[in-house]
């Protein structure tokens, strides 16, 4: 069974930069698309989560709006391995990051941004 599991959740204040990790097991496909969702506090139960930044298979890499510029994902297909640099933090970024591979999540991590 597919396991993920996220690091690097921690409190910054504005304008700080955070470094995210998440390994998967060894059974990861690495043909499936890995990144990072998120979901940010007081969001009713079954809220979807909002998408951080996909890496696909290929290099390909599709970034929210609003992340753009600020975050950077990376990909180490020899590890499992997905990355999520993030810069410039702002209080609304606020949230429970969580990685995804193909159909499968982590546990998450929290960040939380405050001065």
């Amino acid at each position: 069974q597919v396991q993920l599991v996220e690091s690097g959740g921690d409190s910054v204040q504005p304008g700080g930069s955070l470094r995210l990790s998440c390994v998967g097991s060894s059974d990861i496909v690495n043909s499936d698309d890995m990144g990072w969702y998120r979901q940010a506090p007081g969001k009713a139960l079954g809220t979807q989560r909002e998408l951080v930044a996909v890496m696909q298979s290929g290099g390909m890499r599709i970034y929210a709006g609003t992340m753009k510029g600020r975050f950077t994902i990376s990909r180490d297909f020899a590890k499992n391995a997905v990355y999520l640099e993030m810069s410039s933090l702002k209080v609304k970024d606020t949230a429970v990051y969580y990685c995804k591979e193909g159909g499968h999540w982590g546990q998450g991590t929290q960040v939380t941004v405050s001065s």
